[in-house]
């Protein structure tokens, strides 16, 4: 008979982009939340190593900083570790003490790893349970638009992350591409020609396949 991998059949296969998100329901800092709890707006996901540690206290003072910014997009903050809930408790209310910033947005519980196994936020080469940097971007119809990993010992560009989500919600709403760096209020680019039609309809002096249109 053949041996069976139970490493490999047990693992759940990895999200991709336009995957549609796992649902949960969990205990957090603001009482119970669900995936569906976030319906009809855009959530944030992410998860963070353990509480009361560096790089992850900068991370979580500068999401509370950027918090009103998400939300001027429709778009929620929802942290995860494997610690406990009363140990996201302490660290909040000590980050709170030590720094003067109070985070508001809801962090998991998920002490199972249930989610975290979910969502392929363990990295299998860690020596410990703690989750990777994962950052998921989830659409108001709860499908994964963009996926974001940092290594544990490099901390996010919160302000990358915020530009990410406007640039998804203005493609989105404009039918158009965001360039590299793109900034609201920056041009955006036509989708390229797909077609001779469509390429004898460039404006003269512009690339077919790089059309720029102005904000």
């Amino acid at each position: 008979m053949e041996a069976v991998n139970s490493d490999r059949d047990e693992a759940p296969q990895a999200l991709r982009i336009n995957d549609k998100a796992p649902g949960f329901a969990a205990r957090s800092t603001a009482g119970e939340v669900s995936l569906s709890t976030y319906q009809g707006r855009w959530l944030l996901f992410f998860s963070h190593p353990a509480d009361f540690t560096s790089v992850c206290t900068s991370e979580f003072i500068a999401f509370a900083r950027a918090q009103e910014k998400f939300a001027k997009l429709n778009c929620d903050l929802l942290g995860l570790s494997v610690d406990s809930l009363y140990s996201h408790v302490a660290w909040l209310r000590d980050i709170e003490r030590s720094f003067g910033v109070k985070v508001r947005f809801p962090v998991i519980e998920d002490s199972a790893m249930v989610i975290a196994r979910a969502y392929g936020m363990l990295d299998r080469s860690s020596e410990n349970s703690g989750t990777v940097r994962a950052t998921y971007v989830i659409d108001q119809e709860g499908t994964i638009r963009a996926i974001v990993w940092y290594p544990m010992n490099v901390g996010r560009s919160v302000d990358e992350l915020l530009r990410l989500v406007e640039a998804l919600q203005t493609s989105d709403r404009e039918c158009a591409l965001t360039p590299e760096g793109w900034r609201p209020g920056q041009a955006l680019i036509e989708p390229a020609a797909s077609s001779m039609d469509d390429a004898e309809q460039v404006i003269e002096g512009q690339t077919w396949y790089y059309r720029e249109r102005r904000a």
